[in-house]
């Protein structure tokens, strides 16, 4: 067995059916290290009691974060009081009609969906991509196959249909990172440490590939040698662009201008700008660096320590004390933009949205045509930021819309409650005014090409984006990971997917915004704008959920819908939604904090239901939900399994997802026993309603193979 596995920090501590591996290879341990942010930039908890009345506390101001203002300052008489919210079409499913499942035990190694429908694989790690690809051996991998093979642990996904034909298009995945105790034999990987850190560095990255499906089929199947067909790794080249580019800090010696990069790391969630290219989010890049000791390496989570990966001990960039390559970690953190549908562009990585733990990004365009990109950053107490392009979207200029992210302003968002401090014991009740919401200020950090942190020039603003942040005196908040503006209503849904360090000894505790200390389940918040104007410099806030399994949890809130009607739901990730505005959400950790699989959740938004949860489906064994997409016009659901069985080994594996293989002798041509991250469709069967059975039993369909 790989001597890793006996070196796991979480061991232990991890609870329920999460996975010490997956915290391991996943964030590289992050629980077990001191909270990054260590400021004291203003806390709700700061704010006098003074019997405020619902509506009557307004805010911080943007110029100065301990500045109360008080009244209808904030957007004008006529907006004092929060938006209203924008009418929709009413929820019902969009075109997914389904009875929601119960919850389903972790051990169930399948995918379960509900009455009347299916999945199907599309695409699994390993799988060739290019013409003359070889058929995928885990046991006669190589680097040079890898880097022409399906990645690793797919994470964010996007099926792109062509508008000419409906039947074609190009499936965009990224890769977020390996797990070499489940990809590698132990022995063969001591053997060949080398070659299996290539091998994993050309796991991560991007896959692009073409995907068709027959006349009056729902199902998609990929193209093998497809013309888009693309593999981004950690060695692709990646242009930088936007103020910070060529600045000294992004310099080394083997790119003195400071404006290229070999490879992307890490990518977490994503988004689809309305141009048609990809955007992608570099997270937990941390643990790929081994630092040098700087507070700014510190803020960042980067330990002076040997790297769990090695990848140092392989590539000097990966070392920032080796001379020339202190700056090789900033040159990560960053929001990257592929094009689909091009294979020979370059990808960019874009400073003008700053540099953190992206979770992804996500664009919509505003009123006055400029567009708009939402990001957080992904750990505890850290931020919510927003870009506004400085230049305009134009409809026939595609072009130039690939330009749009490259100059704006940066700008971190600020909460303020609007109920007496008092009401917030720790306990996630539910305050006197019947809902946890308030104001907010969307404070400056860049704007018209000048820093507005004092002390701070443009460039150090980009690449020390936290640091900035903090002095500017930025709402903390509990893992801000996915963040959706509804493309109906155009609200702003933010995933927090926990924190469970809140209200320990010496950090912050319960606040409106986030209202239960040891946040171990997380919550969702939905942001106004003021004026629906994605521009504007202030909104409006609320809590659409407090998660948790109400039948155990008596913090649980639904923004009123009753909570013994809900599915239970924890931890949520991505979002997504489906054409009538009903908003989806996927988790990660719930094995770990209410006991079931990960899910992938319907929450109605509107009228008498709103907040109602209803489960539609649930991964295998160890699995997370990510990437979730929505194509309720065609019946169809599609999610990237990342991580099926992890916790097990190689040698001997605790999921058997997608191919079911039941021993290695027995693999065959394409196959592996052992767990393979892959896309899934789930499919309405309007012929077959009987099919697809699940209901959280554990009887969901075995269907995997990619034949």
């Amino acid at each position: 067995m790989n001597p890793t596995r006996t070196l796991l920090p979480m061991l232990g501590h991890t609870r329920g059916g999460r996975s010490a591996a997956t915290c391991h290879f996943k964030c590289a341990d992050a629980c077990t290290k001191p909270d990054c942010n260590t400021s004291s930039n203003g806390y709700f908890k700061d704010i006098a009691d003074k019997s405020l009345s619902r509506r009557s506390m307004l805010g911080l101001s943007a110029v100065g974060a301990s500045a109360l203002v008080i009244g209808p300052q904030l957007f004008g008489a006529a907006d004092a009081t929060a938006a209203p919210l924008v009418p929709m079409a009413p929820g019902k499913g969009g075109q997914l009609p389904f009875d929601a499942i119960e919850p389903v035990s972790r051990s169930v190694d399948t995918v379960t969906v509900p009455e009347g429908y299916d999945w199907n694989t599309i695409i699994r790690w390993g799988d060739p991509i290019f013409k003359n690809t070889p058929e995928f051996d885990a046991s006669k991998q190589s680097a040079r196959k890898q880097a022409e093979q399906f990645g690793y642990n797919c994470d964010y996904l996007d099926i792109i249909v062509d508008k000419y034909s409906g039947r074609t298009g190009v499936l965009v995945a990224n890769h977020e990172y390996t797990n070499e105790d489940m990809m590698f034999d132990a022995a063969w990987f001591e053997a060949n440490k080398e070659e299996a850190r290539k091998i994993a560095m050309n796991a991560h990255g991007f896959s692009v590939v073409e995907v068709k499906r027959k006349k009056n089929d729902k199902k998609w199947s990929y193209v093998q040698g497809g013309e888009r067909n693309r593999r981004i790794t950690a060695s692709t080249e990646f242009l930088v662009d936007g103020p910070a580019a060529g600045s000294d800090l992004l310099k080394t010696v083997a790119d003195p201008s400071g404006s290229k990069v070999l490879g992307t790391l890490n990518n977490c969630a994503g988004g689809t700008t309305p141009w048609g290219t990809v955007l992608s989010g570099e997270e937990n890049f941390d643990q790929y660096f081994r630092g040098k000791g700087t507070a700014e390496e510190s803020r960042y989570g980067i330990d002076t320590a040997a790297t769990g990966r090695g990848w140092e001990e392989s590539d000097p960039r990966f070392g920032l004390n080796n001379a020339g390559y202190e700056n090789e970690a900033n040159r990560f953190g960053w929001v990257v933009e592929i094009d689909p549908q091009d294979p020979k562009s370059t990808p960019v990585k874009h400073t003008s949205l700053g540099r953190f733990k992206h979770e992804g990004a996500n664009v919509r365009i505003a009123k006055n045509g400029k567009a708009v990109a939402y990001s957080g950053d992904d750990s505890r107490f850290e931020y919510l930021y927003k870009f506004v392009s400085k230049n305009t979207y134009s409809k026939h200029d595609r072009k130039q819309n690939m330009t749009l992210l490259s100059e704006g302003d940066l700008y971190v968002a600020k909460f303020t409650g609007n109920s007496p401090a008092s009401e917030f014991d720790g306990s996630g009740a539910v305050p006197s005014d019947g809902a946890f919401d308030g104001m907010g200020s969307w404070l400056p950090l860049v704007k018209n090409g000048e820093s507005k942190v004092e002390g701070m020039s443009v460039a150090e603003v980009l690449v020390y984006t936290r640091l900035a942040a903090d002095k500017a005196g930025a709402t903390k908040l509990d893992r801000p990971e996915d963040v959706e503006p509804s493309p109906v209503s155009g609200r702003v849904y933010v995933a927090l997917t926990n924190n469970s360090d809140r209200g320990k000894d010496g950090k912050e505790g319960a606040t409106e915004v986030s209202p239960r200390v040891r946040n171990r389940d997380g919550h969702v918040l939905e942001i106004t704008e003021a004026g629906n104007d994605a521009t504007a410099a202030k909104f409006t806030w609320n809590i659409l959920l407090v998660a948790g399994d109400p039948a155990v949890n008596g913090s649980t809130y639904f923004s009123g819908y009753p909570a013994e009607k809900v599915s239970p739901i924890s931890c949520p990730d991505n979002l997504a939604f489906d054409s009538k505005g009903n908003l989806w959400i996927s988790t990660d950790g719930a094995p770990g904090t209410i006991g079931y699989s990960d899910a992938l959740h319907k929450v109605t938004l509107t009228g008498k239901n709103r907040g109602r949860v209803e489960q539609f489906l649930a991964v295998p064994t160890g699995a997370e939900t990510c990437g979730p997409l929505i194509h309720d016009k065609d019946n169809s659901v599609f999610v990237s399994v990342q991580h099926p069985g992890e916790g097990g080994s190689f040698a001997a594996p605790s999921s058997l997802f997608p191919d079911f293989v039941k021993n290695a002798a027995n693999a065959g041509k394409g196959e592996f026993y052992g767990p393979r991250p892959s896309v899934v469709q789930v499919f309405k069967e309007e012929s077959k309603p009987g099919k697809g059975k699940g209901k959280g039993k554990g009887k969901g369909k075995g269907k995997g193979h990619n034949k």
